[in-house]
């Protein structure tokens, strides 16, 4: 049965009433998208804030004063508290024991997945698994595997549904011992991996890294259900403010195994620069980077309980409908002459996927739209999409079905530009257009995407002119 009945005038599952409290929230919260006649579907790249966030931020620090928390004064003290309470909101979020986990702030999910690369200890015999549907922020892990002499495996995603097959998970988790590497939702399809090899890789004799920012702003993550040893997250893609704060959801065991290979300020005990020798600190702390984001991190606190009190089920029911709608009236897009406007990447329906959507605009005679067209018109209509790799060349290789053999004979040091890339590839697109739904979304949103794409594409040839180059990614 479906969430949506598709027709002329598409009526909403019975289900999507109940999360009308969403639309209450949008109107008192966050009132910016309407007022700038924004349609905002772009919550894989950011979430939103809430003006009860700013007002949170505005009102502790005018009220109060903080400082730096390596100290015992009041102003010290009292920015040490706030960091304390928003570690103990983060673990009761993911429902976490503090006895098994650990948190460790940092700059975002990026620096999450740098810190566990560069202190994780990789060496020959070692074994560094990732699969093909990784943000490049999780694939420049296996540079410091490749550094220290493990060996690294990649597992592709396979078409259809751009998943990787289990038996493929089963067979590379075989071998030897080390990382195994995968996103709890994919940031380029929306694919939701199984988080029961999570169990299967620990009874292999890996530690697991559970890429889970693009998962989190949507679902639930029960840490005392599931047990990965590391859990990157980016705090402004749960609900949007603030940037800057990340956090590593770290195992304690798992932790204690990590060996950061230098040290700063707030991370030691002890230390001589005369003698040559440290001592870090006996806990997190030895994990984080000089002076913590004092005057934000309490924002997470704030922005935890925000997220509580709404009911992450709720948003998730929300986008779940979303979800399914988008994707069935953007593969019911035709032109006049009933070719289809549109090619989706990634499941077609609801099933272990999430919110996010990615597709490319058909032409009438079936070729690929350049995706900056896309870019470019729906930006002068005051809709945010985003549009390229989304740094998930994997999905992306696998979506367009490039070949090892092409890939391998692409690679090496040199000053190839992305379009000599395309070129080798065949390929008329640098990648695709990605919708993706999120906490005050609306039916309304949809309706406005897709009927701008029907309007602005249906039976004519888009201008390919005043594109910008393609960035890097």
């Amino acid at each position: 049965m479906s969430d949506f009945q598709v027709d002329a005038t598409p009526t909403l599952h019975p289900g999507y009433t109940a999360t009308r409290r969403l639309d209450e929230l949008r109107a008192a919260e966050y009132g910016q998208l309407d007022r700038c006649g924004q349609v905002y579907l772009d919550y894989t790249g950011s979430g939103v804030a809430a003006e009860a966030q700013l007002r949170a931020h505005f009102e502790r620090l005018s009220g109060h004063c903080f400082g730096n928390p390596h100290s015992e004064s009041p102003t010290s003290s009292a920015a040490t508290t706030l960091v304390e309470e928003a570690r103990e909101a983060i673990l009761r979020f993911f429902n976490a024991s503090p006895d098994e986990y650990a948190v460790i702030f940092t700059a975002n999910a990026t620096g999450a997945c740098r810190l566990v690369g560069e202190a994780y200890p990789f060496r020959r015999g070692t074994r560094l698994v990732l699969t093909g549907d990784n943000h490049n922020s999780v694939n420049g892990i296996r540079e410091f595997a490749r550094a220290r002499g493990a060996q690294v495996a990649a597992l592709p995603v396979r078409k259809p549904d751009l998943r990787v097959p289990g038996e493929e998970v089963r067979a590379a988790l075989g071998r030897r011992r080390g990382l195994f590497v995968f996103p709890a939702q994919s940031n380029f399809t929306g694919v939701q991996h199984p988080l029961r090899w999570i169990e299967l890789a620990h009874a292999r004799g890996y530690d697991v890294l559970l890429d889970a920012a693009a998962f989190v702003p949507t679902n639930r993550l029960d840490l005392s259900s599931v047990h990965p040893d590391f859990v990157p997250v980016s705090w402004y893609k749960v609900f949007g403010y603030p940037t800057g704060v990340g956090a590593l959801v770290a195992r304690r065991p798992a932790l204690a195994r990590l060996r950061r290979p230098w040290f700063a300020g707030g991370t030691i005990q002890a230390v001589s620069a005369l003698g040559g020798w440290h001592v870090m600190a006996g806990d997190e702390t030895a994990f984080e980077d000089g002076t913590l984001n004092f005057l934000s991190i309490p924002d997470v606190e704030f922005g935890v309980r925000w997220i509580e009190g709404i009911g992450i089920d709720l948003v998730h029911r929300r986008v779940r409908y979303l979800t399914s709608w988008l994707l069935r009236r953007l593969a019911a897009l035709r032109h006049p002459d009933g070719s289809p406007m549109t090619v989706l990447y990634g499941p077609d329906g609801t099933d272990r996927r999430g919110g996010t959507v990615a597709f490319n605009v058909l032409d009438r005679r079936g070729r690929i739209v350049d995706e900056r067209i896309i870019a470019r018109d729906t930006a002068a209509a005051g809709i945010s999409v985003r549009t390229g790799c989304f740094c998930n060349p994997g999905a992306g290789e696998g979506a367009f079905g490039v070949s090892d053999r092409v890939l391998r004979g692409f690679g090496g040091p040199g000053g190839r530009s992305l379009e000599d890339y395309l070129g080798r590839l065949g390929l008329p697109s640098g990648g695709a257009v990605r919708a993706s739904l999120g906490l005050v979304s609306n039916a309304a949103d949809v309706d406005r995407l897709v009927t701008f794409l029907e309007t602005a594409y249906s039976g004519r040839a888009p201008d390919p002119t005043n594109l910008k180059p393609r960035e890097r990614c």
